[in-house]
């Protein structure tokens, strides 16, 4: 497929089939994912892929605010979770911020390699849902993540069970201001 109808066709996947994803396929996944743009290529986005059914339900029990993505995570073959480095984009060397924005850059680069993610599973026929409620300080709890990393969102994949249509799009006229 190429770039145009891979972005074009993409759809956030709710419901999968019951089949597994190989490991050689998720690493082929990151290493596609690998090549997002980042803040002077500090590459700062992680992921933890949960395959193992018992880790799976306790993330899902991590999701009060909205139940269903417990549900939804239960039903995907590998819920990944993508983590970001702290305090790498948007520094200098001495550690002092760049911008005005401060750390405000790994957000931006952790969802820049988030969708690089999502559009490298599509090409491999692997749909994705990318989900931001949840109880963060509970997950990050139940993955022991290290106190570098923060958690930025879950991902869901699995080989699609649905085909979801289009939503509608904004035109490139409601888009664009050119000056």
């Amino acid at each position: 497929m190429d770039f145009k109808e891979c972005i074009e066709t993409r759809r956030s996947i709710r419901s999968f089939e019951d089949k597994p994803i190989s490991d050689d396929v998720l690493k082929e996944i990151i290493t596609e994912a690998s090549f997002a743009p980042s803040w002077k290529n500090t590459q700062c986005a992680r992921y933890i892929a949960v395959k193992d059914p018992e880790l799976k339900a306790k993330i899902g029990k991590c999701t009060s605010a909205y139940p269903h993505n417990g549900e939804i995570m239960a039903s995907a073959p590998v819920v990944v979770c993508v983590t970001a480095l702290k305090s790498r984009s948007g520094f200098e060397r001495d550690g002092s911020y760049s911008t005005d924005r401060e750390n405000g850059w790994t957000m931006f680069d952790t969802g820049v390699a988030t969708y690089g993610f999502t559009l490298a599973c599509h090409e491999h026929g692997i749909g994705s849902v990318i989900m931001g409620i949840f109880d963060r300080d509970d997950i990050e709890k139940v993955l022991e993540l290290p106190e570098e990393r923060e958690l930025v969102c879950i991902v869901p994949i699995g080989y699609p069970a649905e085909s979801p249509a289009c939503p509608k799009r904004k035109t490139a006229d409601d888009l664009l201001t050119i000056i």
